[in-house]
């Protein structure tokens, strides 16, 4: 027979072993794998290949990237000390992410074994709780951009409890120092700093205890990120003209609307920080919690406090679009800008906690209760596998990096062209700006965090007519617009109409003179414009391949006196 510890290093070498399993995909298929196309094909990818190539990587801070809207600020790209940006700049995109997604997981999985072991599952005949949660916290479908802003926050607090109980070792300092080169603060660490800071001021004002050690270890890890994100400081001190986020609109939901979101939040997660809580982890915390309402049991403190702050966050969320805030939104500019409702980004961290603590508790409660934590954590561990963007983005029918980026098609259109594609402009219709984008060539249409809202004015004039016919698309764009997109009524908020596609346009309106002044000269379209002529475009050629998801339609926009 092995012994306790024996056996519990089996389970460790075996999670690392499903951990590789679970990332072997994205390394064995390459640009066949298939990968989350909304803010990763559709954007971040494609904007770390731009920058790279661009050769702005430690551009000025007022420099611009020639190849997106004649020129977008260099500061849109984020900053050149975080490390994913640096895996894209040193090897091929698919490669790079690969890396990432490997970087990521293997540190959320460390980290969240040390923090439920050091300091909330400290009786060591629970252990297959702590390795398991944490296998399972490591394989969440989180936000790939994200990296580490909300996988890495268990190492974090593992080091800030390690700091607030008097452990200074080096190892816990070297962590607070070195995270930041590998996550975001705005999305994540933000919110995770300030609720460290409400915690010291717990023990300062509550525990009369002003642990001054964890007040600095809070103040240097804010201190690296401001330093690694000195783009967005400069931004913030020493802003330019002014950009799209001055016109956002984000509170236009009713009170009852934001009760549902509230719930919706809490029942089913967000895109960003997908938890897949719902069938089971939900059912073990109401489990729990209703045995201790039932029993009065005192000891569990934690799990309450946990239990109600994960509920509180999800409120946060959905009220904060509740229409009520738009009038102090509107005179603080900030609130608008800067999106508060991502404290709900600390729901990973805190719903994997009570996963943990709600099984221990009922671990405890005899073998019966052992048996259906086990069942618990490996359906778990089989829902997240099932979510394993190999299995479900094939099965839902989503193009593969290759597809999704098509470019030997887009090679085949670039040489059709027969210009260097610096001395024109396109833009696309049904179809991601990112792909033609990641292609080499200058787009007038992107998705971007921001952009000046001087471009955004100008763009709107090209697209106005659809506008006009669709309330939706028009709010979408005008308080939001983050998506400067060549939007279609008859196509809706639809980028990706592929080959199988027979959808066709049959009523287009756009001003064609406006995107002629913006030195627009092609469009890429991914369904056939039965109206071309009306429009003045010139169908050129159609163009497919067999490794592209995407047929394209090239037109050329004429001028007046060119006729047809």
């Amino acid at each position: 027979m092995w012994s306790e510890l024996e056996l519990k290093n089996k389970h460790l070498w075996l999670a690392w072993l499903l951990l590789a399993v679970y990332l072997s995909p994205l390394f064995i298929l390459g640009e066949n794998a298939h990968i989350r196309v909304h803010d990763n094909l559709d954007s971040n990818i494609s904007w770390y290949k731009v920058l790279r190539e661009s050769g702005l990587l430690f551009g000025p801070v007022d420099s611009t990237v020639p190849q997106i809207i004649n020129g977008l600020p260099r500061d849109t790209f984020g900053t050149e000390f975080s490390g994913i940006e640096w895996l894209h700049h040193l090897f091929p995109s698919m490669m790079a992410f690969a890396l990432s997604q490997a970087i990521t997981r293997c540190f959320a999985f460390m980290g969240m074994y040390l923090l439920l072991k050091k300091h909330f599952l400290k009786e060591p005949e629970v252990w297959p709780i702590s390795v398991w949660v944490s296998f399972a916290f490591a394989i969440t479908p989180f936000w790939p951009s994200g990296m580490l802003s909300t996988l890495g926050m268990p190492l974090a607090l593992w080091a800030f409890l390690n700091i607030r109980n008097g452990d200074s070792t080096p190892k816990n300092w070297l962590t607070l120092i070195l995270l930041p080169l590998y996550s975001s603060f705005v999305l994540g660490f933000f919110f995770f700093l300030a609720s460290m800071g409400i915690f010291w001021l717990y023990d300062a004002l509550i525990r009369k205890k002003r642990n001054w050690v964890f007040f600095g270890g809070i103040a240097l890890m804010t201190a690296v990120y401001l330093l690694v994100e000195y783009r967005l400081v400069y931004s913030l001190l020493f802003p330019q003209e002014p950009t799209s986020r001055d016109e956002f609109v984000s509170s236009n939901l009713g009170f009852w609307h934001a009760v549902r979101l509230t719930f919706e939040n809490y029942l089913l997660g967000h895109t960003h920080v997908m938890t897949l809580h719902t069938a089971v982890i939900l059912p073990v915390l109401f489990i729990v919690m209703w045995k201790i309402w039932k029993s009065g049991i005192k000891t569990e403190k934690t799990f309450i406090w946990l239990f109600m702050i994960n509920i509180i966050l999800s409120v946060w969320y959905a009220f904060w679009f509740y229409k009520g805030w738009q009038p102090i939104k509107d005179k603080v500019s900030l609130l608008n800008t800067f999106n508060f409702a991502r404290f709900h980004f600390l729901r990973p961290l805190i719903i994997y906690l009570l996963f943990g603590l709600g099984c221990r508790f009922l671990w405890k409660m005899g073998s019966g209760w052992k048996k259906a934590v086990k069942w618990a954590l490996v359906l778990q561990i089989l829902i997240l596998f099932g979510a394993n963007p190999e299995i479900d983005y094939r099965v839902i029918g989503k193009p593969s990096f290759k597809e999704f980026y098509a470019e030997k098609q887009f090679e085949q259109i670039k040489e059709y062209i027969g210009k260097p594609q610096s001395s024109y402009r396109v833009a696309s219709i049904g179809l991601h700006p990112s792909i033609a984008q990641y292609n080499g060539f200058y787009t007038l249409d992107t998705y971007n965090n921001y952009y000046p809202l001087s471009y955004k004015k100008k763009f709107r004039k090209i697209i106005a007519p659809e506008l006009e016919k669709n309330r939706i698309l028009r709010t979408y764009f005008d308080d939001w617009g983050n998506r400067c997109y060549i939007f279609v009524d008859e196509l809706g908020k639809n980028y990706d109409f592929t080959k199988n596609s027979d959808k066709k346009i049959r009523h287009l309106d756009l001003n064609t003179d406006a995107f002629k002044r913006l030195g627009g000269d092609y469009f890429f379209s991914a369904v056939p414009i039965e109206n071309a002529q009306e429009n003045r475009l010139k169908f050129l050629k159609a163009f497919s391949e067999k490794d592209s998801a995407w047929k394209i339609y090239l037109y050329k926009v004429q001028t007046k006196q060119e006729g047809l």
